[in-house]
């Protein structure tokens, strides 16, 4: 895709300037509005079609996560929550929000979040080129993935794939020097990949847990990991225990 669209929501006049003076060291983005209020957001969500939209999550009138969990699911822009306060952190999740950050809000992070919701704009943008091509079966142990790219097919090692996230029958695999779009399901993935190598930390994750560099608390018994990438993975409430065993950190597991 080309720019990323953007949207700013929050009633702060002064958080609105900071985040569009950040914006402007972010490569491919564009501010095409701003809004003050819950409706406010809803109503220029519909207007501008955004991208990408900045949403605070303490706001008048309706409040950001009430924002997000009301548009169509066909609809929805990618969400990255902006707040002061971390107890909110479980439920943006909730609403598959691309990343939750706490003001002031920091320039690398906000950078880390505008790049996963790029991918993941990518990833819904090439369901309908992909919709047309087989479910690809990956034999059980198999060493490398034939994935599909404009010219062709490459074949992916496995051992070069650091982590992978869903969208429906769809998985982004992400090496350390690109993302390989491939029309399989999670389910599929769990059966033929080895969990000695790669390990699912969500319904829609797997990740290379030796590419791990650092375990974030959201309260609520949730955790998000840190790739040696930049990316941050939240890991489902049912995964927490064995991914922190995993990580040798069994006795925060208890």
């Amino acid at each position: 895709m080309s720019r990323l669209r953007v949207l700013l929501v929050d009633d702060e006049p002064l958080a609105l300037r900071r985040l569009s003076t950040l914006f402007e060291d972010i490569d491919d983005t564009e501010i095409v509005g701003t809004a003050a209020t819950g409706r406010e957001a809803e109503a220029q969500i519909g207007k501008l079609r955004p991208d990408l939209v900045m949403l605070d999550i303490s706001m008048p009138q309706k409040s950001g996560l009430r924002v997000a969990s009301d548009l169509p699911e066909a609809e929805r822009p990618e969400i990255v929550f902006v707040t002061a306060f971390e107890q909110y952190a479980p439920d943006a999740f909730e609403v598959e929000a691309a990343d939750y950050l706490l003001k002031p809000v920091r320039f690398d992070r906000l950078r880390q979040a505008v790049g996963r919701a790029r991918r993941r704009r990518l990833l819904r943008d090439a369901e309908d080129r992909l919709a047309a091509l087989p479910q690809t079966d990956v034999p059980r142990g198999a060493d490398a993935i034939w994935v599909q790219v404009a010219d062709g097919q490459v074949r992916l090692p496995v051992d070069q794939i650091e982590w992978i996230e869903a969208a429906k029958d769809y998985v982004l695999m992400h090496t350390a020097t690109r993302s390989y779009i491939h029309r399989i399901s999670m389910t599929a993935l769990e059966d033929y990949l080895d969990p000695g190598a790669l390990m699912r930390v969500h319904r829609s994750t797997f990740i290379r847990p030796a590419l791990v560099a650092g375990v974030q608390r959201l309260g609520r018994g949730l955790i998000a990991l840190k790739m040696r990438d930049g990316a941050v993975v939240q890991v489902g409430p049912s995964y927490v225990k064995a991914v922190l065993a995993r990580l040798g950190l069994a006795r925060e597991a208890e």
